[in-house]
């Protein structure tokens, strides 16, 4: 798969358009929705994979990246597709290709999107790789589209501004069919695709919203055809309740059937590997979070606000991200910071994100994750909170590091 494009990246959808037609990709069967977005992708998958299986539907999750093995990015029914299943449609696209090349993220797609054709599922969930328009998933055309936020991040790709990377994101829309945005101050370009495709557009703040009350939330919003709905007495959910009060009004979009204690249960119990992920081992609690551009870190420094006692930063970043704004949101907020290298392709060294610190704030520099944590391992007595940031890399090592690989 690595070896059959010269690039990593080769954004269009023609190439694999011919590839999933050889191959009779058809997804008719499925309710389909499509989730793009800069950061709340992953949580919103987990909070409707939840739901919907809760109800009793059959479901389909493509995501990415993987943390430790390549079979998470293929959920069937919770379960991670198995190594035969894989090297089996591997094996058939490869075939249907022929001379034509696929990136890594078109190849694993396809795969993804045969093994749902050929399983006939009751709903299938496809996370955007990148942007949206152009990203390999578009090529099924959704159901229901979902744009969680809109913020700077693969500005070379994108573009530089909201308004361009908003155009993109809402590239996922389609015509006379629902797209949900769960951004609060969306750009203007989200709304104007939506309008120019005669897209429903059902907008947080507008159409659906939210309210927290001590230990429970309540959410309003809207039916497919206009009426107005209430849910009361909602569970407070481990990821972030923003991106569930969007899937809330998805589900009135997609037309399958749920009762509401099913959403209660759903919403109260999805997690997602790496999102303010809690491991604790003796007194010492780890928190990995893949916060890797500033909207996730500032939502990660007011959870970081929230903990008593002695914490850690343990940050290893890509080169491309924006490292500056990410230190100087979370910096501050802990009490001790260890920067570790990230040796993968454009990886960021430590030494290169101190430099972004005030000069003469203490800073510990780890040449791997592991090594930074050994600090912690040995010393299980320690109290206190470890955050482990930066990077889907940086928590993959994290996972290894501490005996958490499955």
């Amino acid at each position: 798969m690595e070896s059959c494009h010269p690039s990593e990246i080769e954004l269009g959808l023609e190439r694999i358009k011919t590839v999933a037609n050889s191959l009779a990709i058809d997804l008719s069967a499925s309710k389909v929705i499509t989730i793009a977005g800069t950061n709340g992708k992953g949580s919103t998958v987990s909070y409707l994979d939840s739901i919907y299986r809760k109800a009793g539907y059959s479901v389909g999750c493509f995501t990415s990246p993987h943390f430790l093995h390549y079979n998470e990015r293929v959920k069937i029914d919770g379960v991670n597709a198995s190594d035969s299943l894989l090297c089996s449609v591997f094996a058939r696209i490869d075939n249907a290709r022929g001379q034509i090349p696929l990136t890594y993220f078109e190849f694993g797609a396809l795969a993804a999107l045969l093994i749902f054709s050929d399983l006939k599922l009751d709903l299938v969930l496809l996370e955007v790789g990148l942007g949206g328009r152009l990203d390999a998933v578009n090529i099924i055309d959704a159901d229901v589209a979902v744009v969680t936020t809109v913020a700077l991040d693969h500005i070379d790709w994108l573009g530089d501004n909201r308004e361009d990377i908003g155009r993109e994101k809402a590239g996922i829309f389609r015509s006379s069919r629902p797209a949900v945005c769960g951004d609060l101050n969306p750009p203007l370009s989200v709304s104007s695709v939506a309008n120019e495709l005669d897209a429903q557009l059902f907008q947080s703040g507008k159409e659906f919203s939210y309210t927290q009350e001590m230990d429970s939330w309540s959410w309003q919003g809207l039916s497919s055809v206009g009426e107005k709905l209430f849910i009361h007495n909602i569970p407070l959910p481990h990821l972030p309740i923003q991106n569930a009060a969007t899937v809330l009004q998805v589900i009135q979009c997609v037309g399958l059937k749920v009762d509401e204690e099913v959403i209660r249960s759903g919403i109260g119990t999805a997690t997602l590997t790496g999102r303010m992920q809690l491991i604790e081992v003796g007194n010492t609690r780890y928190w990995l979070d893949v916060a890797h551009n500033p909207e996730a870190a500032e939502l990660l420094s007011q959870k970081i606000e929230s903990m008593t006692g002695e914490v850690t930063l343990v940050l290893g970043m890509l080169a491309d991200k924006d490292c500056r704004q990410v230190i100087e949101l979370l910096a501050p907020k802990v009490d001790c910071l260890y920067f570790v290298d990230l040796n993968v392709p454009r990886g960021q060294k430590a030494s290169a994100l101190a430099e972004f610190l005030p000069s003469n704030t203490p800073v510990k520099q780890f040449s791997t994750v592991a090594d930074a944590l050994n600090l912690f391992k040995n010393n299980h007595n320690r109290s206190g909170d470890v955050i482990i940031a930066g990077s889907f890399f940086t928590v993959s090592a994290a996972l290894a590091a501490l005996g958490k690989e499955e």
